[in-house]
């Protein structure tokens, strides 16, 4: 069994900053992509930041130069710093992983049950 668990969200004023942290564990044999996406009322899922399976990050434009991903590979966990919060940014944020597992001959995307980041004005 695989599952990722977020932690990290809360209640913030706008301009200040929050660490998400996004932990995979379980029988992983291999992380091919993590990323963080996010929720907001009456919204369509949108991806913020991700590791891509190439190596590289992507960013939301409304999130660059704001927001941070990383991730340690030994400790199957990725991260997501956001600075300069703004009201916008109020979601229930949600982390993702491309994932394979032991015993399976291919991958599968995972999804953490999510946390609520509250950005207030």
């Amino acid at each position: 069994q695989v599952q990722l668990v977020e932690t990290g969200g809360g209640l913030v004023q706008t301009g200040g900053s929050l660490r998400l942290s996004c932990a995979a564990s379980g029988n992983i044999r291999r992380i091919y992509a993590m990323a963080w996406y996010r929720q907001a009322p009456g919204k369509q899922r949108e991806l913020v930041a991700a590791f891509t399976s190439a190596g590289t990050t992507e960013y939301a434009d409304s999130v660059k130069g704001r927001f941070t991903i990383s991730r340690d590979n030994a400790k199957n966990t990725a991260y997501l710093q956001m600075d300069s919060l703004k009201p916008e940014d109020t979601a229930v944020y949600y982390c993702n992983a491309n994932m394979m597992s032991w015993g399976s001959g291919f991958s599968s995307d995972y999804w953490g049950q999510g946390t609520q980041v509250t950005v207030s004005s």
